[in-house]
């Protein structure tokens, strides 16, 4: 069967309640061959997403209005492997221990974007073998830093990688170490390697159309825009960060895609 995620508008609702809310799902579902594999749900921004293994999202919301009468306002189908990539689970968390133990991930996520400066030119000067090795350098060091900080590869882009983060100051912190850790290897290589690199914050559901839609397109486009060894984000994650760490604001930019212009900011990492 397919697999959907849902979006729930749940203002002024507790972690609790929606807890109880899943477990009464959990109840109706059978009735209606349906699996509720697991949810998110964040408090402070008053919005909780369901995963839902169901025939259709018609069978699906026909359980959410049985169960409690919550119907979500958004649903997408997804794919079981970008879900795991980006948000890291599939189904239910064990439980900690306590019955008041019902906090749970907010499904917020960072989406960061690498890309190896004049990867084509370094193709044609060093031949393709000796390119791979430059890459397979450049993978080492920014999973090393992905490690370090919490962040997962949701996949490779050829010259680059992108990665998910569940938080937004870990991801930038990853960004910053990723560019030391370059400066660090071009200080003692003899062919040097440059990367760009851009992070933008957002919902899974953003745009009714796709898994992370707007936030990963905007991350891309903040990683092309970059100039080599810079770090590029958003102003969302301008608003996580601004009070933990120094943001430069570079303005605002007419990017591919997005029908007002985007404010665009830089972060120190030397």
């Amino acid at each position: 069967m397919p697999i959907f995620l849902d979006r729930h508008d749940l203002s002024g609702l507790t972690a609790a309640d929606i807890a109880e809310a899943h477990r009464k799902d959990l109840e109706v579902q059978d009735r209606y061959g349906v699996r509720f594999l697991t949810y998110w749900f964040d408090e402070s921004r008053g919005t909780g997403f369901c995963l839902i293994d169901a025939p259709d999202i018609r069978t699906a919301m026909r359980v959410h209005d049985e169960a409690h009468g919550d119907v979500a306002k958004d649903v997408i189908e997804v794919d079981l492997s970008a879900v795991q990539a980006f948000l890291g689970r599939v189904s239910d968390p064990v439980p900690g221990g306590g019955s008041d133990d019902v906090k749970f991930d907010s499904a917020l996520r960072a989406i960061m974007f690498t890309d190896i400066v004049g990867s084509t030119s370094m193709t044609e000067r060093l031949g393709d073998a000796r390119s791979v090795e430059m890459v397979r350098a450049h993978d080492a060091l920014v999973r090393r830093a992905l490690k370090d900080e919490g962040g997962h590869v949701v996949k490779h882009t050829g010259d680059g990688i992108m990665a998910s983060f569940a938080d937004a100051s870990a991801s930038v912190q990853c960004a910053r170490a990723i560019q030391r850790a370059f400066e660090a290897f071009n200080l003692a290589s003899k062919e040097k390697l440059q990367v760009r690199i851009g992070i933008d914050v957002g919902e899974p559901i953003a745009d009714s159309n796709d898994l992370f839609g707007a936030t990963v397109q905007l991350a891309a486009r903040l990683c092309q825009l970059a100039d080599p060894d810079a770090i590029l984000v958003s102003k969302a994650v301008q608003d996580c960060i601004r009070d933990r760490m120094q943001v430069s604001s570079l303005g605002a930019y007419h990017l591919k895609g997005f029908q007002q212009p985007i404010d665009a900011y830089g972060i120190e990492w030397r």
